[in-house]
């Protein structure tokens, strides 16, 4: 991967490298209203990348938007990527077409340009969703080394991409390893620590409190969040940020006016605490529960 790169390359088209993440922002992360300006803030401050899911709820203010800006003339459909994901309890194979039907419909589109597992809990039938051209590309997320590689070995289209939890606390570094060399391109969700998240409300610090990124954005003259959005696509994946702050959003993709350091790199993996956030532990008595694997 190119380090000054605004995107990867996908075995159907490219995807950029910063996305809006699009993950559940009703109740105490915004409202529908808030959502749907903040696509439109977005895609103004340049993204084309935007990450949803059928669970998130979001699809449809999210759809709404990307229509407007179409219709207005701002975007053409081709100049966007969106990814969306198929849910735990539509894993049945005759449910799985029906799933992504539904998502089009919402996200006003007649494809998208990434359909992925959402967790590793059920069968395939997603290949088939790619025959039709629903999908440009088909991924897997929260995947397991030893569970990608029975789809590997299984499958007849290769997934193109995995979103796993990466951040500079938790580096799931064998995995974003396996992943790259087997030619899947990486994103990372929850990019900065997910500072909305219970434990953090509740007073643990993330990474965007570290004193060593603290210093290294005053040096840089960049925001943590800038320098924790840089290391990342410097490691080698994409990143989905979220946020409904118009200033946010506008600093999030301002991320390719300048470059870390190996030295700089090597400090901030020196963070890493293989501590993940999102553990979904209402799943861990599935047999294919994945986050128990070795790090």
């Amino acid at each position: 991967m190119d380090l000054h790169s605004r995107q990867l390359t996908l075995g159907s088209g490219i995807m950029p490298s910063v996305g809006l993440g699009t993950f559940t922002f009703f109740g105490k992360h915004g409202s529908p209203d808030e959502m749907e300006s903040a696509v439109g803030l977005a895609i103004d401050a340049g993204y084309r990348h935007f990450d949803c899911a059928w669970v998130y709820g979001t699809q449809g203010v999210v759809g709404r938007m990307l229509e407007k800006k179409i219709n207005e003339g701002v975007i053409e459909r081709e100049d966007v990527f969106i990814t969306t994901k198929l849910w735990n309890t539509h894993h049945n194979p005759k449910l799985v077409l029906g799933e992504l039907k539904e998502s089009l419909n919402q996200l006003r589109t007649n494809y998208v340009d990434m359909f992925l597992m959402h967790y590793p809990t059920g069968q395939r039938e997603m290949e088939r969703c790619h025959q039709l051209g629903l999908t440009k590309n088909i991924g897997l997320s929260n995947f397991t080394i030893d569970q990608t590689k029975i789809i590997f070995d299984c499958c007849t289209i290769k997934p193109s991409n995995i979103q796993i939890e990466v951040t500079p606390y938790f580096l799931n570094e064998r995995l974003v390893k396996f992943c790259i060399g087997r030619g899947m391109t990486v994103t990372s969700y929850c990019p900065l620590g997910s500072p909305t998240h219970p434990v953090r409300l509740a007073g643990e610090k993330g990474p965007l409190e570290d004193p060593v990124l603290m210093e290294m954005s005053k040096e840089k003259g960049k925001s943590v969040a800038q320098i924790i959005l840089r290391f990342l696509i410097q490691y080698g994946t994409s990143v989905i940020p979220k946020s409904v702050t118009p200033s946010r959003i506008k600093e999030n993709i301002n991320v390719f006016d300048f470059e870390l350091t190996e030295k700089e790199m090597q400090s901030i993996k020196s963070l890493n605490k293989n501590k993940r956030l999102y553990n979904e532990i209402r799943l861990k008595h599935h047999p294919e529960y994945p986050f128990d694997a070795p790090l």
